[in-house]
C-alpha cells in the first residue's frame, strides 16, 4: 500500500483571501515504511509574507524571491502523488490550499476522500488530549529538533506520528480478518499429523499398578477407566 505523508506551508489561512503555498513536503511510505523517495519544492507567491507567517516558518521574500511559481510544479506534484492515500495533519488546512492552487491553474482536484486526517486519529484515539504535532511527539517520544516550521521536515516528523497513532511500525501485526493474508492462509491449511514416535509415559510401573488396583477394587467392572 502506497502512501504520501505531507505537509504545506503557506503565507496565511485562507486561499480566497490571496494566501498561498510557499513550500510543499512529502514522504513515500510503502506499506508503512519510508521508501527515501521525497517530494519538496520551495514556491514562490508572487505576492509578500505577512510577518505572522514568516514567524512560523521563516520562509521571506527575499530567500522565496525566483523559486519556481506553483504553476511550474503542480503536474510534477500530481505525478508524485497519483492515487495514494495523502497522510495530512489537520487535512481540511492543506487540502484546501492545494486544490485551491490546482483549480488555478485549471488541473485536477485532488478528491477529499483520498486525506487521512492524523488530527483526527489523534483526537479519537486520545480524546481530551493535545493533538498538535508537537503534542503527539512528545507523547511518542519523537525528538522534533527544530525552531521552525518545515513541510519537508514536519513530513517526516508526521510519518513517524502516524506510524505510531496506527499501531507502530508493524501496524499489520494484530489479528487478520478471515480470508485475508497469506499467513491465514498458511494456518488455515495446517492440520495436525501423529507424532512418528509416540512419547514415553510418564507415570512409572508401580504408579500404573497401584492405579489398576485402586479402579479394580474400589470403582468395579463398570468403572469409566476401564475403557481406556
Amino acid at each position: 500500500m502506497r502512501e504520501i505523508v505531507l505537509d504545506t506551508e503557506t503565507t496565511g489561512f485562507d486561499p480566497q483571501s490571496g494566501d498561498r503555498i510557499v513550500e510543499i513536503g512529502a514522504v513515500e511510505l510503502m506499506g508503512h515504511v519510508a521508501t527515501g523517495k521525497t517530494f519538496h519544492e520551495y514556491i514562490d507567491p508572487e505576492r509578500s509574507m505577512p510577518q505572522e507567517a514568516f514567524e512560523v516558518h521563516g520562509l521571506g521574500d527575499d530567500f522565496l524571491r525566483g523559486k519556481p511559481k506553483f504553476a511550474e510544479v503542480g503536474q510534477k506534484f500530481l505525478d508524485f502523488i497519483g492515487d495514494a492515500k495523502l497522510v495530512i495533519h489537520n487535512a481540511a488546512f492543506d487540502m484546501k490550499f492545494l486544490n485551491a492552487e490546482l483549480k488555478w491553474m485549471n488541473l485536477p482536484q485532488i478528491p477529499w476522500e483520498q486525506a487521512v486526517d492524523t488530527l483526527m486519529i489523534a483526537r479519537k484515539k486520545f480524546p481530551g488530549s493535545p493533538a498538535s504535532l508537537d503534542a503527539l511527539c512528545r507523547r511518542f517520544g519523537i525528538t522534533t529538533e527544530r525552531d521552525l516550521h518545515g513541510a519537508l521536515l514536519d513530513s517526516e516528523i508526521l510519518a513517524e506520528v502516524y506510524l505510531e497513532l496506527i499501531g507502530g511500525r508493524q501496524p499489520d501485526f494484530g489479528l487478520a480478518t478471515a480470508g485475508g493474508s497469506q499467513t491465514n492462509q498458511n494456518e488455515a491449511a495446517w492440520t495436525p499429523k501423529p507424532r512418528p514416535t509416540a512419547l514415553p509415559p510418564r507415570i512409572s510401573e508401580a504408579e500404573a499398578e497401584a492405579h489398576a488396583a485402586f479402579v479394580a477394587k474400589e470403582l468395579g467392572e463398570e468403572a469409566l477407566w476401564r475403557k481406556f
